[in-house]
């Protein structure tokens, strides 16, 4: 079982937050915490544009990202989004992870730039989908674990198709209720990414599908349960 906490952009490009928060996804059980390395041209006009700006993966932060998560004892990796992201984040991540609209292109045979440097790396890659269709040549690449994702943000209990989960690795969690995420555990995922924050009261962007720590201590040692039985 591999468990992952989704930090994104819930740092804040605040390194005391961000150590607090490798500290909390350690010991709370999580297994690694993964970022999001993106520039200006894939935000855009995004109301939130500088925030989202500090805390993504560069090369002003990277060593001290690297540095705080060894300090804390936690692995860590990244979603790159842009072609150039790839090469920073070589030397220091074991997986690179797909979202869910390039990993959508890639299932149609559609590799773009970013998908093929991040497939030339010959390193694990996790990708979210919300299908896997037959008729794609990528489905049976043994580099990538594939994650079921519903692309709504949040997405609600009765947006899960759990008869899905079969065809894939594992889950990426964008609903708000917790016990999609037992109950996907139950059918035997093996990958979970969890997005997390230190406070859900905060305006942190991605509070609307994460949980605080002490909820993902209780849903972690639920899912050891299921799996210890």
């Amino acid at each position: 079982m591999f468990i992952v906490a989704e930090i994104g952009v819930n740092w804040n490009g605040d390194f005391e937050l961000l150590d607090k928060m490798l500290f909390n996804a350690k010991t709370s059980g999580f297994d690694s915490v993964k970022f999001q390395a993106f520039n200006e041209t894939v935000i855009g006009d995004h109301p939130k544009k500088k925030i989202l700006l500090e805390s993504s993966i560069t090369k002003k932060n990277i060593e001290k990202i690297d540095s705080l998560a060894s300090k804390n004892n936690i692995d860590w990796f990244c979603t790159p989004m842009y072609v150039d992201a790839v090469d920073l984040l070589m030397p220091y991540v074991k997986r690179f992870k797909i979202r869910e609209v390039d990993g959508r292109s890639l299932l149609k045979n559609q590799v773009t730039p970013l998908t093929q440097k991040i497939l030339n790396t010959k390193k694990d890659i996790f990708v979210s989908v919300n299908s896997l269709p037959d008729s794609s040549q990528y489905q049976k690449n043994e580099q990538i674990k594939w994650l079921y994702c519903v692309p709504k943000y949040p997405c609600k209990f009765e947006d899960i198709d759990f008869k899905n989960i079969k065809n894939f690795s594992g889950y990426s969690n964008h609903c708000d209720d917790s016990t999609v995420i037992i109950e996907i555990a139950k059918l035997g995922a093996e990958i979970i990414e969890i997005h997390v924050t230190l406070d859900k009261k905060g305006t942190y962007i991605d509070n609307p599908v994460s949980f605080d720590f002490a909820e993902c201590s209780q849903i972690i040692n639920k899912i050891k349960e299921v799996k210890n039985n």
